[in-house]
């Protein structure tokens, strides 16, 4: 039995849209289960839920007062039947043939993660600036990892399993297991000091232990940008964000040897890829060309991850329990 598990706070609206697509999918509704872990909504999320309990034979609701989304994942996790875990986010729609692919794929015992692609799903008009981002060529496709959006060509093949994010991955309840579960990762406003690097170290674990991921075209989902993500301002605060985690990797990560001045500006070679890519594409096609626009979001991602890690460090200089909650054992 496959275990789907949506964790979900106050978006009832998109996570209706996301078990509209789960409803008709091609695989048989008795071989899998869906566990809504409501996250501590205050919305009409239960009626949501209890929508849907005619049309999903082993839907579960189950209720997670402690806040972030590693604790509605690891509430999944604790109650979940399947051996095969298929975790999703609560804007996703599902292409039909999701449950099933993912399914054929775990019939090779030797295969530990899995995952597609996620489509943009636009819900607004998109800014030139956003689309120039992801017109850009990336493995003969497309990606933006700052909505975690993914457009790949080809069929089924290996692939790492850090292009394999939290609204679309599949894996092992075992391996999560061995892995110790996942880190920290959304986290209300007034808790972000407790943020970590979330499935993330679940990549990272099966990377270094050479365990094998897939990439599958037919275990796609569409992922929904909202207006509110096709702006500047939200580039900025997940480079905040992607600041605090990439702190609190080097924090709780002894054999990481950069300086803490030389981490930071590593990994924001690495987040701002996309950005400079585009740049010197438009500049190397046409001299005189400048994208202001461009150099303005890269100015600003700059600044967001720069803060989001020092304001990370000197909350675990200063506050004892962000240093005891950097170094857990784990977060189950």
């Amino acid at each position: 039995m496959l275990s789907l598990i949506i964790s979900t706070s106050n978006r009832a609206d998109l996570l209706e849209k996301t078990l509209e697509s789960v409803a008709i999918q091609t695989f048989p509704v008795s071989q899998f289960e869906v566990i809504v872990v409501d996250n501590g909504s205050t919305d009409n999320t239960p009626e949501v839920v209890k929508d849907f309990t005619g049309r999903l034979k082993n839907l579960r609701y189950e209720y997670e007062p402690v806040p972030g989304l590693h604790a509605g994942r690891h509430r999944g996790l604790k109650v979940a039947l399947g051996d095969i875990l298929v975790y999703a986010d609560d804007d996703i729609r599902a292409t039909p043939s999701w449950l099933s692919a993912i399914a054929e794929n775990f019939v090779d015992p030797e295969i530990a993660m899995v995952g597609g692609n996620n489509y943009p799903d636009f819900q607004g008009e998109v800014p030139g600036w956003l689309d120039r981002l992801w017109a850009r060529h990336f493995m003969g496709g497309h990606v933006i990892d700052t909505l975690s959006i993914l457009s790949l060509p080809g069929e089924r093949r290996d692939l790492s399993p850090y292009l394999v994010w939290g609204c679309n991955l599949s894996i092992r309840k075992q391996v999560l297991l061995d892995a110790g579960g996942f880190h920290p990762d959304g986290m209300p406003r007034e808790l972000i000091r407790f943020r970590g690097d979330g499935e993330t170290h679940v990549s990272r674990y099966v990377s270094e232990k050479k365990l094998r991921c897939v990439f599958d075209p037919h275990a796609s989902v569409y992922h929904a940008v909202t207006p509110e993500r096709m702006t500047f301002d939200y580039f900025w605060q997940r480079s905040f964000n992607q600041g605090i985690s990439d702190s609190y990797t080097q924090l709780r990560n002894k054999s990481l040897k950069a300086s803490l001045s030389a981490y930071p500006r590593a990994i924001a070679r690495r987040l701002l890829g996309p950005v400079r890519h585009i740049l010197k594409y438009a500049k190397g096609n046409d001299p005189g060309l400048n994208d202001p626009e461009l150099l303005e979001l890269q100015k600003l991602m700059q600044e967001g991850y720069r803060e989001g890690f020092k304001y990370h460090q000197r909350m675990y200089r200063e506050d004892p329990e962000v240093r005891a909650w950097v170094h857990k054992p784990n977060y189950f």
